[in-house]
């Protein structure tokens, strides 16, 4: 008996629907990332980018527990003297829900190729209709 190596070229990616709506945005931002890093597939290998696509529909919806929605902020910096920016996760999540879901999905993924390469493959939208019927998605139950 020997071990298998799985092979990047030789996985098969499905396509997976994510509703977020009345759920905490970090616990659908959790599910999303081990999904797209492949984690629950029985061949997963940390070297090899074996992840499926993700589709997050009703980013709008998402709910942040607790008073993290008056608390919580968004830091950036532009790289000059005095750049650094901050937003309000309240209105972040009123002007750009989908933004506020992709850096949850972001954090979660880790700095490096793969991750890269992971987070190419999730697709959030802002409401319950998204453009990839064609690809046959099906609902995550887990």
């Amino acid at each position: 008996m020997s071990t298998t190596m799985p092979k990047a070229s030789e996985m098969t990616r499905k396509w997976y629907i994510l509703d977020a709506a009345d759920k905490p945005l970090g616990r659908t931002a959790a599910t999303a990332a081990s999904i797209l890093r492949g984690k629950m597939k029985a061949d997963f290998a940390p070297n090899v980018d074996c992840g499926d696509h993700v589709i997050i529909i009703n980013a709008e919806k998402a709910i942040l527990t607790g008073r993290k929605l008056e608390q919580k902020k968004y830091y950036r910096h532009s790289g000059w003297i005095g750049g650094l920016k901050e937003v309000g996760y309240d209105k972040l999540m009123k002007e750009r829900p989908e933004q506020a879901m992709m850096l949850a999905v972001k954090g979660m993924i880790p700095d490096t190729v793969i991750g890269r390469a992971a987070l190419t493959r999730c697709r959030i939208f802002r409401g319950a209709e998204h453009t990839h019927a064609a690809q046959k998605p099906q609902a995550w139950t887990l």
